[in-house]
């Protein structure tokens, strides 16, 4: 982890397209704003790992919907045939 001390108004730059700004420090909290093109995600953690949370339970739901759906093709015989 690289750890650096930047002063009110400093910016730190992420590779060409992400620059993070301190906007304020009040006792011992310090806002940061960040500037990321659209394409790129930006999360506090808790909202991070909630969304892939909730993107790994959907991803479950539609394995199940997926294996119910080949065991009732394969049950009823019907995988391979053609109609008419």
């Amino acid at each position: 982890m690289l750890v650096l001390t930047r002063k009110l108004g400093e910016v730190i730059k992420i590779g060409d397209k992400i620059k993070v700004v301190v906007v304020s420090v009040e006792g011992g909290s310090v806002k940061l704003g960040v500037e990321a093109p659209e394409e790129i995600p930006v999360h506090r953690e808790e909202i991070y790992q909630k969304i892939a949370a909730e993107n790994k339970a959907a991803s479950a739901q539609l394995d199940r919907e997926k294996a119910k759906s080949v065991k009732n093709i394969l049950s009823t015989g019907s995988f391979g045939k053609k109609n008419g």
